[in-house]
């Protein structure tokens, strides 16, 4: 009876959460890859199993450019957050000797995290526009007579701002990983003659790997699917992949275009985690 009553509570345990995933993200996607294959009969769509949606994809250039321009995006973003968060993460966790600054230090870094996103993207917006800080400054220094627009609505904006609001998610992996690496290993390296650097390239980075590949994961994957920091920076170069999937859902009212963008991007993604995660494995192995 025991034991019956255990295997009930273990189904309603587990069922629960195997429901809602069925529910709210296995069927929502079973729907948008069947809507993929339909195709737009003005003024909805009609049921159809064809590939075309697809192929506009792949062979229309103003979807392989907006495509590429979303992964150039992304990449720079995620390049940029570790270029700015490994350093950081580093100082925290090797060189940082105080405790409380370094706790002080770390919940300044996510502390943006806690406020809204659409916030954070307007203070750049506000930081770069025409009649912001930034050009405010400029002409009060008397370097400029007027203000400039090259600050904004371009992709150097987009980046500045994506880093802005995903690095916490790039130092937080990246510290993580770093805590857990053996103290006696970097002495060990000391003991037998390797110079700082050296035990930085051969102890630090390989140990921390496995933050680097989650960091890069998260802030590439968010970036990947942002669309509302590009239009608010982005001007005419802020039109990403997600936009263009909102618009198809939107105005245009092309379901079936718009399905088949989202299984694509969806299907980068996964490849995008699939990889990190076996990149993650082997350095998990490797320690």
């Amino acid at each position: 009876m025991n034991r019956i009553r255990n295997n009930l509570a273990g189904a309603m345990v587990l069922g629960i959460p195997l429901v809602w995933i069925l529910l709210f993200m296995l069927l929502p996607y079973g729907i948008l890859a069947t809507y993929s294959f339909w195709v737009k009969s003005y003024p909805t769509f009609k049921p159809a199993f064809q590939f075309g949606n697809y192929a506009i994809l792949f062979t229309d250039p103003q979807y392989l450019q907006v495509l590429w321009r979303t992964l150039k995006i992304s990449a720079l973003v995620s390049a940029t957050s570790l270029l700015l968060a490994y350093p950081f993460a580093y100082w925290l966790v090797f060189r940082c000797r105080s405790q409380a600054l370094r706790t002080w230090l770390y919940l300044a870094v996510i502390a943006p995290l806690w406020v809204s996103y659409l916030l954070r993207a307007y203070i750049w917006k506000t930081i770069l526009g025409t009649e912001g800080i930034l050009n405010s400054f400029l002409i009060w220094a008397g370097i400029t007579d007027t203000p400039s627009d090259i600050f904004l609505y371009n992709q150097f904006a987009m980046v500045l701002t994506l880093t802005y609001i995903f690095i916490p998610f790039m130092v937080m992996p990246i510290y993580s990983a770093m805590e857990r690496i053996p103290r006696n290993l970097t002495e060990a390296s000391a003991d037998l003659g390797m110079n700082p650097w050296q035990t930085f390239a051969r102890i630090t980075v390989p140990l921390s790997m496995p933050g680097i590949a989650a960091g890069f994961t998260l802030t590439f994957c968010l970036s990947f699917g942002d669309f509302i920091a590009p239009f608010l920076v982005g001007g005419p170069d802020g039109n990403l992949i997600a936009s263009v999937i909102q618009t198809q859902f939107g105005s245009a009212l092309n379901w079936p275009l718009g399905s088949a963008l989202s299984i694509v991007m969806l299907v980068i993604v996964l490849s995008i985690v699939s990889l990190s995660d076996g990149m993650e494995r082997r350095g998990a192995v490797g320690v």
